[in-house]
């Protein structure tokens, strides 16, 4: 096998696993699934509000990826618990901590930040409309992976940082219907273009 296939076949091989951890078509949660996930946390977070809006949305699962949309408001000072006083009262460093703790449980199943964007003004706006400090989309690969990591994070303390810096958030999933947004050609181009110049290199 020559140097230019061997390259080939190894960019084959990355952009295959990429696939495979990236997913985004899978088959819907079960029942059973879904009833273990609910009972999971429940034990760790008894709000009963909030865990009837994770049923709806789970029992909506098609097995596709998703996205979930963010609106968030930071509260006038940070508020932290007394055993955290020691992080001060900065909304944005608490909301900057929450951000760096869940990046890998995330990444771990296939979950990515795809959009985040600070309000820079206001335009059209109904009265009495909140005004949201910035938004964020996170692609989840399925409802079952958003599940995991609701299950994996709820058993942790981070969301104490979470709710220290949000006065008020708006959370709701949405399907694209226009995307400009090509993870998996952006990876297959970015290999593409890596063996190119590989294989130039070590010609």
């Amino acid at each position: 096998m020559g140097l230019a296939s061997l390259i080939a076949l190894v960019g084959v091989l990355l952009f295959v696993c990429f696939l495979l951890w990236y997913g985004g078509n899978g088959k819907p949660l079960t029942e059973q699934e879904i009833t273990a996930g609910l009972q999971a946390l429940r034990a760790n977070n008894g709000d009963a509000d909030k865990l009837a809006e994770v049923e709806q949305l789970l029992r909506k699962d098609d097995g596709k990826e998703f996205v979930m949309q963010n609106l968030v408001r930071y509260r006038p000072k940070a508020l932290y618990p007394p055993a955290y006083a020691h992080l001060g009262d900065d909304p944005r460093a608490a909301d900057k901590r929450y951000g760096r703790a869940i990046l890998w449980p995330l990444l771990k199943y296939g979950n990515v930040m795809i959009f985040i964007a600070r309000r820079s003004g206001s335009f059209i706006e109904p009265l009495g409309a909140d005004a949201w400090h910035y938004v964020a989309m996170v692609r989840y690969r399925s409802r079952r992976d958003f599940l995991r990591f609701a299950m994996e994070t709820e058993r942790s303390d981070l969301f104490v940082h979470k709710w220290a810096a949000i006065e008020k958030t708006h959370v709701f999933p949405v399907k694209p219907l226009l995307s400009l947004v090509f993870v998996r050609a952006s990876v297959a181009a970015l290999l593409l273009l890596t063996g190119t110049v590989l294989a130039l290199l070590l010609r």
